[in-house]
C-alpha cells in the first residue's frame, strides 16, 4: 500500500510546482507594464540630469562672457551645441566639456565663431556700457555672467538671455538701439516665469 501513495504524492507535488510556476509567470507579466513605466521615468530623470549637467559645464567655461551665446538641445543621449562665440577656443572648450559628461554619446557642435572685427569689438564695449549703465538693468551686471548677452556680427546686434520682466526686456532693446553705428537690433530676451 505504501508504494501506491508514492506516485500520487509525486503527482500532487508536480501539480503544486506547476501551479506555483504558473502564478509566478502571471506576476511577471502583470509587472511588465510597470517596468516599462519605470523605465520611462528613469529616462526622464536621465534627460533632466543631462540638461542640468550640460548647462553647468557650459557656465563654467573660462572664456564664456556676456558677448557669447551658448545654447544646447538634449535629445536622448545626444547633445547639439548652438550659439555664437567671439573666440574659437570657446567652441572647442564647450564641446570638450560636454563630451566628458557621463551618458553623452554624441555631440553636434553647431556653434558659430563670429568673425574678428575691431568695429564689432568697439560696438560690444559701447553696448555693454549703455545697456548695463541703465538704472533698471544695473541689477544684472553684478552676476558672474550677466544674463543679457550681446551678440554683434557686422554691426547687427542680437540680445539673448533672460530678464526678470517685460520692462527690462524693452529697456535693453531701447538702450541697444541708442548706440551709434548699430545697423539693427534683434531682441530675443526671454522673460522669467
Amino acid at each position: 500500500m505504501k508504494s501506491y501513495w508514492k506516485p500520487i504524492i509525486a503527482l500532487l507535488l508536480t501539480c503544486l510546482m506547476c501551479a506555483s510556476a504558473w502564478a509566478g509567470i502571471q506576476n511577471i507579466q502583470k509587472k511588465k507594464p510597470q517596468f516599462e513605466t519605470r523605465g520611462q521615468e528613469d529616462n526622464s530623470r536621465f534627460q533632466d540630469r543631462l540638461v542640468r549637467e550640460v548647462r553647468h559645464e557650459l557656465l563654467l567655461l573660462p572664456y564664456y562672457s556676456v558677448f557669447d551665446n551658448l545654447a544646447y538641445k538634449v535629445e536622448g543621449d545626444r547633445v547639439a551645441l548652438i550659439g555664437q562665440v567671439t573666440r574659437p577656443v570657446l567652441k572647442s572648450d564647450a564641446e570638450a566639456a560636454v563630451k566628458k559628461i557621463e551618458g553623452v554619446a554624441g555631440i553636434d557642435n553647431q556653434i558659430e565663431v563670429l568673425p574678428p572685427s575691431p568695429i564689432d569689438d568697439q560696438l560690444r564695449s559701447a553696448l555693454f556700457r549703455t545697456i548695463y549703465s541703465s538704472p533698471p538693468l544695473q541689477k544684472y551686471v553684478n552676476q558672474a555672467v550677466p544674463p543679457i548677452h550681446i551678440i554683434v556680427k557686422g554691426g547687427h546686434v542680437t540680445l539673448e538671455g533672460v530678464v526678470a520682466n517685460e520692462a527690462d526686456k524693452n529697456v535693453a532693446g531701447i538702450q541697444a538701439n541708442s548706440v551709434p553705428n548699430v545697423f539693427s537690433v534683434t531682441n530675443n530676451l526671454r522673460v522669467e516665469n
